[in-house]
């Protein structure tokens, strides 16, 4: 195990690394640039060179990465072109606030799609399975911004209330902040539970088709023991996999989700930070997130060995 995890870890060392520089080109890739934003289209050619100098734009692009990847090995992300503070710090408190909303939706998507999966997977065919597969279906397509407004609408005509514009830390008051987060955690999980519903009902009834579950459905096991017993562990290992895939995908959503309900979370402050070509934060912020990816992909891996002994990790 140590290992293995000694060369995953060197892996994604490099990956990173080629990430970056993915990153970093993409990023001044985007037309226009901080300069443009700040001077605007009439601007002084000798103020835009100015200020071109002192952001650095005047070098040639691999002197720019090379000068800013030396800065991260460094744990110095410099500082926003834009707001004048630091982008560890930007990040850090963003991150905050969208790893709360990620984790919480995974969560609840989780308590609430594979309940439903395994029923669906049960009782295939049935009446019950139908329903589920309707609510699966509705939630797959289901564009999520599209759901997220009329979930808010829906709530605010209904009981006249909305939630918060501000968000308040869990630390300072756990009631203010479960009241901002209720919406959005609840926006994104009941579309994710609709592919975890699909995703589990598909490895159940997969399961049953084995010879060996079969054979003891045959010889008169009940179906719930014959779950617990046989289905449940050979599930277990693509259902790991999944939640790892949600659990980005979600990540994903989070950009949509906090623009819409004004949280001040990672994917908003990416979105500003395209805006204003505020690069040190879009970059710093993209590199994380590539980072939080291949950190799930490693949890994963593990877990198959915690899960399941048999698995060999090479």
């Amino acid at each position: 195990m140590g290992a293995y995890l000694a060369k995953r870890l060197a892996a994604s060392v490099v990956t990173a690394i080629l990430a970056s520089v993915i990153v970093f080109l993409l990023v001044r890739s985007v037309p226009g640039d901080v300069v443009g934003q700040m001077l605007g289209q009439t601007s002084d050619p000798v103020a835009a060179r100015a200020l071109r100098e002192f952001f650095g734009l005047d070098q040639p692009v691999w002197q720019q990465y090379l000068g800013w990847l030396a800065r991260v090995f460094t744990a110095d992300f410099g500082t926003s072109w834009t707001r004048g503070q630091p982008v560890l710090g930007m990040i850090g408190s963003a991150l905050g606030v969208t790893l709360q909303l990620a984790f919480a939706t995974l969560a609840l998507a989780t308590l609430i799609g594979v309940p439903l999966g395994v029923l669906a997977g049960i009782y295939e065919g049935r009446p019950l399975d139908r329903a589920i597969q309707t609510f699966n279906l509705l939630g797959l397509a289901a564009p999520v911004f599209w759901f997220g407004l009329m979930l808010l609408v829906g709530v605010s005509a209904a009981f006249d209330w909305s939630p918060p514009l501000m968000y308040v830390p869990p630390t300072e008051s756990l009631a203010d902040n479960l009241s901002i987060m209720a919406l959005p955690v609840l926006s994104l999980a009941l579309l994710q539970a609709a592919a975890y519903s699909q995703f589990v009902r598909q490895s159940v009834v997969s399961a049953f088709g084995e010879d060996y579950v079969r054979t003891a459905i045959a010889k008169g096991v009940p179906t719930r023991t014959v779950f617990f017993k046989h289905l449940l562990r050979n599930i277990a290992i693509p259902l790991i996999t999944f939640m790892g895939l949600i659990l980005i995908q979600i990540l994903g959503g989070a950009v949509i989700i906090e623009s819409l309900f004004a949280l001040p979370g990672l994917g908003r402050l990416l979105l500003s930070s395209i805006e204003t070509r505020d690069y040190p934060v879009l970059q710093a912020g993209l590199l994380v997130v590539v980072v939080i990816a291949m950190l799930t992909n490693l949890a994963v891996d593990l877990f198959y060995r915690i899960i399941d002994p048999r698995v060999r990790l090479s």
